[in-house]
């Protein structure tokens, strides 16, 4: 697996296994490594871990130029990237069914993104664009026990890795991929999901005031001034607001929901499954769940083991249509 590590207009430092740390700058097309040309690409292999953007990583670490800046890509084994992956995208504490359900949703997940990248400088992000990746850090007994009891296990359809995506939390029913992309994945279904009470993100609210609100929303086109009624508008099959009515002192407009959570903050309006109420301290959106809602709720799959589900059965039950196979690699 090619995961980017980090973006940056440079200097960028990585360290070897014997501690030493290079600086690498953008020189003309190319780049710098301790003030002498090396060229557009700089490649270092540790039989050890190595060190780059603030990670202890397995592997080899590139360093190549991008635009007028820098990438930093870790070039990883696959089963290596999961269990560095794991530990960043689930609770070490959860139910070992659990954590391999996720397991295998997280190597599903990067070898889609292999094939879909193929040939590219790197396969996904190893930051929320992608799946968070913490390298050697993450790699605690439990994400270490789930990725070697599921080695080279992915889900498939028609012969192929799925489109893996995940959420914190579904509400009670997750969304279809349609509802929120615009384009129906015969195994990205809404489904209900029970027992998600553990969750942190069960009941949410956050209040803004009507000049605050209409202050976060300016940057992103809505100018309707102080805001005087907010409303949804429309939802979607599985209940989620799909757009949302904003009116001010300087006019009305309506904008996807998905938009106005994004402009007020992810882990403020943590999913698009809320109302909207107008109290004395401004006006309050109260929801549920946590993402965007597509595929597995990782609260959901956590409850189904908690319970006596096992893995296969969990996947089964958020993937439906899809097949557990073996030999990714």
């Amino acid at each position: 697996m090619r995961v980017l590590l980090e973006e940056s207009a440079g200097p960028v430092r990585i360290a070897g296994a014997d501690g030493r740390s290079t600086v690498l700058t953008p020189a003309g097309s190319g780049l710098q490594a301790g003030g002498r040309p090396v060229g557009p690409v700089y490649r270092i292999v540790g039989a050890h871990p190595l060190r780059a953007a603030d990670l202890r990583v397995r592997g080899a670490v590139e360093v190549r130029r991008s635009g007028k800046g820098l990438v930093v890509v870790n070039e990883v084994p696959l089963e290596d990237y999961v269990a560095g992956t794991l530990g960043r995208e689930a609770y070490r504490r959860w139910h070992p069914e659990a954590l391999k359900a996720q397991a295998v949703v997280t190597r599903t997940y990067a070898l889609h993104e292999r094939a879909r990248h193929a040939g590219a400088a790197f396969h996904l992000r190893g930051d929320t664009g992608g799946q968070v990746y913490g390298g050697l850090d993450a790699e605690s007994s439990e994400m270490l026990a789930a990725t070697r009891a599921t080695r080279g296990e992915y889900l498939s359809f028609e012969g192929q890795p799925i489109l893996a995506v995940f959420h914190s939390a579904a509400g009670g029913r997750t969304a279809s991929a349609e509802e929120v992309w615009g384009r129906p994945i015969p195994y990205l279904v809404s489904i209900a999901v029970e027992h998600e009470e553990e969750s942190p993100d069960t009941y949410w609210r956050a209040a803004f005031p009507g000049t605050t609100l209409g202050r976060a929303l300016a940057p992103v086109g809505v100018r309707v001034g102080p805001v005087r009624e907010v409303s949804v508008a429309g939802r979607s099959a599985s209940g989620r607001a799909d757009r949302v009515r904003i009116r001010g002192d300087a006019g009305v407009t309506e904008l996807p929901a998905r938009e106005l959570r994004r402009a007020l903050g992810e882990g403020v309006i943590r999913s698009t499954l809320f109302d909207v109420r107008d109290e004395p301290e401004g006006f309050v959106f109260v929801g549920s769940g946590h993402g965007h809602g597509v595929g597995m709720s990782q609260w959901g799959a956590q409850s189904m083991a908690m319970r006596g589900a096992g893995y296969r059965e969990i996947l089964a039950a958020f993937y439906p249509g899809t097949g557990l196979r073996e030999g990714g690699r």
